[in-house]
């Protein structure tokens, strides 16, 4: 349930509208708040303020927000598409997410709205003194918070559309997701092992990525049933009515009762997300460097920056976990295969391994990650980028022109050719 809500939440912070309706509502309700204080015992000590005062300042908030918030909009919607053309359009979702950006746009909105019903409120004489004297200082908070908001505001837009904040929110995005999955590699599930024969396999009608497995639904649903049901298709999956969901093992099985239900535990759309695919964190990553490399950019700075956060997720996921890390089965009727790390490094170095292969100091600096990785106290990790490191040189044997330069990535990936 816990990895469910916060798959919805992220969701919701994608959404730009989401904050701005909510603060709609607190503002809305501080306005009747200042009302309460007419009832309470202090109201006749409450310092009498003018109507003038606080009509005055509100119509200052009021006028001066919508402009804000318009202008708020314009920028962001700039900085979107910077961070997109520069960066890669799959890491729009999280620029789009920004808190600051958004916190903005829902301070200016709120004040807007809150100056806007207190107008009409205390125009009609909705407010005794102390209402008064309340709505004046909520007033006062309002103009101080749009204040440190705009100034907060302008330092993170200045910077939102950088290609440098792109790799940067990918990076801890697919971070957070790799810490997530290392203390539960299987979902809370449990090993997969060898598959019944007569195992019944689950399709679906839907075409799209796995976003999210609802795994304690599957639970329920296996002990409801008494079966076991092994999950064929991680987030990030790419689900079509030809490649099976899951499997499932049990007596008297009826596939169109058990379909259905299955298949409501897999979350299907049209795009993958980060918080339960850490590797679509690595393939984006890998997108930002293989469009630095093309020949209309030719930027190997920003490539050779994208492969050292490879190598710092990679070392992240290869570390031992530690017994307080560590999450014990929870889900003994639903097995999940774990990622491969030979997929990962696929997703993380290939594209960039291809189009590096031409430009000396990328394949240099991408001789230079293997080695830091298989020396990870890992033999799988080690291993396995021996393997890449061969293939990256072979690729940069066929691109490079100069036998120099040829040599000098031979030097390079010397610790893979010797081992």
């Amino acid at each position: 349930m816990r990895n469910w809500l916060l798959f919805l939440y992220h969701r919701l912070k994608e959404q730009l509208w989401a904050k701005p309706v909510a603060i709609c509502v607190l503002a809305v309700a501080g306005v009747f708040v200042a009302k309460a204080a007419d009832q309470l015992a202090f109201a006749l000590a409450a310092p009498d303020v003018t109507l003038e005062s606080v009509e005055t300042l509100l119509k200052v908030i009021a006028a001066s927000m919508l402009v804000m918030a318009i202008f708020a909009v314009g920028s962001m919607v700039s900085a979107y598409a910077s961070a997109s053309n520069n960066a890669t359009p799959r890491a729009f979702p999280l620029v789009i997410a920004d808190d600051v950006s958004q916190n903005a746009l829902t301070a200016f909105i709120g004040a807007f709205i809150f100056s806007i019903v207190a107008l009409f409120a205390l125009q009609n004489g909705y407010y005794g003194q102390a209402g008064r004297f309340t709505l004046l200082l909520l007033t006062f908070v309002v103009f101080a918070v749009v204040i440190l908001t705009f100034v907060w505001w302008v330092d993170r837009i200045a910077r939102l559309g950088r290609l440098g904040t792109a790799i940067e929110k990918v990076e801890s995005a697919t971070a957070a997701a790799l810490k997530r999955r290392r203390r539960t590699p299987r979902l809370g599930g449990s090993t997969v092992g060898s598959r019944d024969g007569h195992a019944l396999a689950i399709f679906c009608e839907s075409i799209g990525y796995v976003q999210h497995v609802k795994v304690p639904a599957l639970q329920a649903l296996a002990e409801e049933l008494d079966v076991r049901i092994e999950v064929a298709a991680l987030p990030g999956t790419f689900a079509s009515p030809a490649r099976p969901l899951a499997y499932v093992t049990g007596d008297a099985l009826d596939p169109s009762d058990i379909g259905p239900q299955i298949s409501c535990a897999f979350v299907i759309g049209g795009n993958r997300t980060f918080e339960d695919d850490p590797r679509f964190g690595l393939v984006v990553l890998s997108e930002i460097a293989s469009r630095a490399l093309s020949p209309g950019i030719n930027d190997s700075g920003t490539a050779i920056g994208v492969i050292g956060s490879l190598v710092r997720l990679l070392v992240l996921w290869s570390q031992p976990i530690d017994n307080d890390e560590s999450v014990e089965l929870e889900f003994d009727r639903v097995a999940i295969p774990e990622l491969s790390l030979g997929d990962m490094f696929d997703d993380a170095f290939t594209v960039i391994s291809r189009d590096g292969a031409g430009a000396v100091e990328v394949a240099l600096r991408l001789q230079k990650a293997f080695e830091a990785l298989a020396s990870v106290a890992n033999t799988e990790t080690r291993e396995v980028s021996l393997h890449y490191a061969r293939m990256a040189v072979a690729r940069a044997e066929k691109a490079l022109e100069l036998e120099e330069d040829r040599k000098a990535v031979r030097k390079a990936g010397r610790f893979a050719l010797i081992d």
